[in-house]
């Protein structure tokens, strides 16, 4: 989806569609290979300009299909998001030496007369997503030994109390 800067006023107008996942799933399989994106992002958002600074708040919403970082199966969740930006002329941008700031977080730049909204939906779904995935909290993961799924059954491995070089330790503290 892309705005016209030139049809943004000051009265706000609200927008609503949905962006394809494709280009999505692929920034994910390259960056984040443990997500992709089960359907379209519904954004649903209001946007407005004031001089030359646009505003854009609403929510992204979608579902995502994860693989456990514990226990390697896959899962599905579904995102909604909050989002905030604050849109500047590249020529306005007097950052130099890369630094951010607190205010920058929710400042992006646009260059020309429009708006493409898909990378900044991408990047917003991208800062939204866990940074591990977990198909649940209490996941008990995999056997370190026979890699059998411990939240399906138990595992049948052989275990022992202590490590083999400390298990004379009960005897000489015994025998002494």
């Amino acid at each position: 989806m892309k705005l016209k800067v030139d049809d943004i006023t000051a009265v706000p107008k609200d927008l609503e569609y949905a962006e394809d996942a494709a280009d999505l799933n692929a920034r994910l399989a390259s960056g984040a290979p443990d997500y992709r994106m089960a359907s379209p992002v519904r954004v649903a958002a209001s946007y407005y300009r004031a001089g030359l600074d646009v505003y854009l708040s609403g929510t992204l919403a979608g579902d995502v299909t994860g693989v456990c970082g514990r226990c390697a199966e896959e899962f599905g969740f579904s995102l909604e998001t909050p989002v905030r930006l604050v849109l500047s002329p590249r020529a306005a941008d007097t950052s130099k030496n890369g630094a951010l700031g607190a205010d920058d977080l929710a400042l992006s730049f646009y260059e020309g007369k429009e708006i493409d909204l898909a990378p900044l939906v991408h990047e917003q779904v991208l800062l939204a997503l866990p940074t591990r995935p977990l198909c649940t909290e209490d996941c008990r993961g995999l056997c370190s030994s026979c890699g059998r799924n411990l939240n399906l059954e138990p595992c049948r491995c052989a275990t022992t109390d202590a490590p083999t070089r400390l298990a004379v330790l009960p005897q000489l503290v015994r025998g002494k």
